[in-house]
């Protein structure tokens, strides 16, 4: 499976922006300790992040978090009561964990947001690279989140 940094479960955007109407739209998007992750390895530098990348970003993010909830939801139902484990999409080995019906569900999420992606004009890679970037950038953070906002609104 191709590599999405996209954290999915309990620590996502929601851990860079304020907990308010954008808590559910935050949760698909980035960067921060979830049950169901994309990982990358970061560059030692990332390229400057545009105006178009960070409205394509934000547009896939917007564009996850239905798939996202859903498959929280299912994955939840078929664990029961547990606490649902971490899941990396690039990592077979916390996919394989899982109960099948719930491996099934992770995979189709992953795969689904990996279409996402492309979709809204970024490669898998640049879309990871962004994520990392977002974690340590309080500027473009922002950014992220206006833009996420302004997409919101519309």
């Amino acid at each position: 499976m191709n590599k999405i940094t996209n954290l999915f479960f309990r620590d996502t955007l929601v851990n860079l922006l304020p907990k308010n109407f954008f808590f559910g739209v935050m949760a698909s998007a980035s960067l921060l300790a979830s049950t169901l992750t994309f990982t990358a390895k970061a560059d030692a530098q990332t390229p400057t992040v545009n105006n178009n990348e960070i409205v394509s970003y934000a547009q896939a993010v917007l564009a996850m978090e239905p798939s996202r909830q859903q498959a929280f939801s299912e994955i939840k139902k078929l664990i029961g009561g547990g606490e649902i484990p971490q899941i990396v999409c690039n990592d077979p080995k916390s996919i394989n964990s899982l109960p099948r019906k719930a491996r099934d569900i992770a995979v189709n999420y992953c795969n689904r947001s990996q279409t996402i992606v492309e979709e809204n004009g970024l490669s898998i890679e640049r879309f990871n690279k962004i994520t990392m970037e977002i974690q340590n950038d309080n500027n473009l953070k922002r950014q992220v989140y206006n833009t996420l906002i302004r997409l919101q609104k519309k």
